[in-house]
């Protein structure tokens, strides 16, 4: 098979173009040590009496930064077509939307339950 054939069949060429954007081990590194350090928040959070009145907030936010990063960097949803990115979080965004949803209809039943 020749290199024009591939090409122009699509079995070849591109597949290096979109590897040349992936960051490097450097980056990977770094993200590691942001989570990391968010992780050590985490705990410090959970263990600081001034804080545990945000406790639930603060651990919230803290956990969805992280998702964040993991998704984005090791998922490679940050370097690949947008339409992984949408194939990931549109049913995220649902089940998060049902879960919530489910939250306020138990408390809801919880406080009205004869």
């Amino acid at each position: 098979m020749s290199t024009d054939h591939a090409i122009e069949h699509g079995h070849g060429g591109h597949a290096h173009a979109v590897e040349d954007h992936h960051p490097g081990a450097s980056v990977y590194l770094l993200v590691a040590v942001v989570l990391i350090v968010l992780t050590a928040m985490e705990i410090g959070v959970f263990y600081a009496p001034f804080l545990q009145v945000w406790l639930v907030p603060l651990l919230i936010v803290l956990a969805v930064l992280k998702f964040i990063l993991v998704a984005g960097f090791y998922m490679h949803l940050k370097y690949d077509s947008s339409v992984f990115t949408t194939l990931f979080a549109f049913p995220l965004l649902l089940a998060m939307g049902i879960c919530g949803s489910l939250m306020l209809l138990f408390l809801y039943l919880g406080r009205h339950s004869g």
